[in-house]
C-alpha cells in the first residue's frame, strides 16, 4: 500500500510563508497528476493545486493564485507547495493527493483523486 506523508506544516503570522512536502513512501510511485487540497475547521475539503508532470501545465484555485506554488523534485520523488502571503483563512489541514497513474490531466475534483496523505496542519494567526 504506497502511502503519501505530508510534512512541513506549522504556525506562521499573517504575511509569511510555508512550504509543505509530500513524499511517497515507494521512490518508484509516481502518478502523472498530484495536487494539494485543504480543509478548514468546519469546511468541506477544497482544491488548492494541481500539477501535471506529463503536460507541465498547473492549475491554482482562484484563492491562491499567485501566493502558491505547486513543485516537484523529480530526484526526491517529492511534492512541494510553496505558500507565500499565507492569510489567516488559509488556516486548514493540507493534502497532497495523487491520481490514477495513467491519468494525466489535472482535475479540481476530489473524487477523482485515489491516493491522498493524511495531511498537515497550516494555522496562520492574524
Amino acid at each position: 500500500q504506497v502511502q503519501l506523508v505530508e510534512s512541513g506544516g506549522g504556525l506562521v503570522q499573517a504575511g509569511g510563508s510555508l512550504r509543505v512536502s509530500c513524499a511517497a513512501s515507494l521512490r518508484t510511485f509516481s502518478p502523472s497528476v498530484m495536487g494539494w487540497f485543504r480543509q478548514g475547521p468546519g469546511k468541506e475539503r477544497e482544491f488548492v493545486a494541481a500539477f501535471s508532470w506529463r503536460s507541465l501545465s498547473t492549475d491554482y484555485a482562484a484563492s491562491v493564485k499567485g501566493r502558491f506554488t505547486i513543485s516537484r523534485d523529480n530526484a526526491k520523488n517529492t511534492v512541494y507547495l510553496q505558500m507565500n502571503s499565507l492569510q489567516p483563512e488559509d488556516t486548514a489541514v493540507y493534502y497532497c493527493a495523487g491520481r490514477r497513474l495513467f491519468l494525466t490531466a489535472t482535475t479540481r475534483h476530489v473524487d477523482d483523486y485515489i491516493y491522498w496523505g493524511q495531511g498537515t496542519q497550516v494555522t496562520v494567526s492574524s
